[in-house]
């Protein structure tokens, strides 16, 4: 008996979250009936695929072979049933959309109507993840596409949307707060900068400001979102860093809102529409490309005059 691609997605399941019972939710599955798929499978093969312990669940060397080939053949399979799905040019069914969380909520609302206009029986399924898990879950074929940073993708095809800019946010009281106009980098040296939790490119952006500028990033404070380290900075927590998709919907919302562009070229980051580079779907990705670019030029295009910051 060969392994069915059901069996191989549940021991893929096993593989990544550890434990039968996890995996058997991933795959909406009950937990007997995917132990019991995994050992017919196991006995079809002659061989022990997972160790099983109190602990959970743990590959064996064999088991870790079978869940490589396996990631390679389910890519296939997803691949293989986007080519029917989709022609080379139109857009229809559902897409698997996933988006940093850093942008898909200031990008996406502004782009929707345009998208629906052009594609109207195109469905998408969007789910913001960490840059990591974006990665992951491109490459062994969750997302159909990503809007990512195409620095941190590799063996990727990718449709630039835009280079947005890197903002700072301090307490109202903070000198930075009180001047107009561009921070350089050394108007950040001895600051304390917040970020986000491990796995968001944003970090590494950080990172690096903090290095150049002799800045150090804060090790008592880290935000789960945009909001929260926006919000410890104007509790006067440190300076926060913010993309300016995120500025400008927010200065929208909240005209007390002051943030201060940084002059420097390492605080902006280029955001791209990604692609697996064997997707069938590269040719049709790229249509979909133009109304997200249009919207983030649209949003961008009004830097200077929603935060009075930028213009001074």
């Amino acid at each position: 008996m060969r392994p069915t691609l059901r069996q191989m997605q549940y021991i893929v399941a096993i593989a990544d979250t550890g434990k039968f019972g996890d995996a058997a939710k991933v795959v909406n599955v009950s937990q007997p009936s995917l132990s019991a798929q995994v050992a017919e499978m196991e006995a079809a093969l002659g061989v022990t695929l997972i160790e099983r312990s109190r602990q959970g669940a743990m590959l064996t060397r064999a088991g870790e072979e079978f869940v490589r080939r396996a990631r390679i053949i389910l890519k296939e399979v997803e691949d293989l049933k986007a080519v029917a799905k989709f022609g080379r040019q139109d857009l229809t069914g559902r897409l698997r959309l996933g988006i940093l969380p850093t942008v898909g909520p200031y990008l996406l609302p502004h782009a929707v109507r345009d998208l629906h206009a052009r594609f109207p029986t195109l469905r998408l399924s969007v789910r913001e993840e960490r840059t990591v898990d974006l990665d992951e879950h491109l490459q062994n074929g969750d997302f159909d596409t990503i809007i990512s940073t195409p620095d941190d993708h590799q063996n990727i095809g990718h449709q630039p949307l835009f280079t947005e800019s890197l903002y700072i946010c301090a307490a109202p009281e903070d000198p930075l707060s009180q001047e107009k106009g561009p921070v350089a980098l050394i108007d950040l040296k001895g600051r304390s900068l917040l970020t986000l939790g491990q796995g968001h490119r944003l970090n590494s952006i950080i990172q690096q400001i903090a290095d150049a500028s002799g800045a150090e990033i804060s090790s008592e404070y880290e935000g789960t979102s945009l909001d929260a380290i926006r919000l410890m900075a104007e509790m006067g927590a440190g300076v926060a860093i913010l993309p300016s998709l995120y500025a400008l919907s927010e200065a929208r919302r909240d005209r007390s809102l002051y943030a201060r562009p940084i002059a420097h070229e390492l605080a902006q980051r280029l955001v791209s529409l990604i692609w697996r580079d064997t997707s069938p779907l590269a040719a049709s990705l790229k249509t979909l490309a133009e109304p997200l670019a249009k919207a983030a030029a649209g949003i961008l295009a009004q830097e200077g005059r929603r935060l009075g910051a930028g213009a001074s």
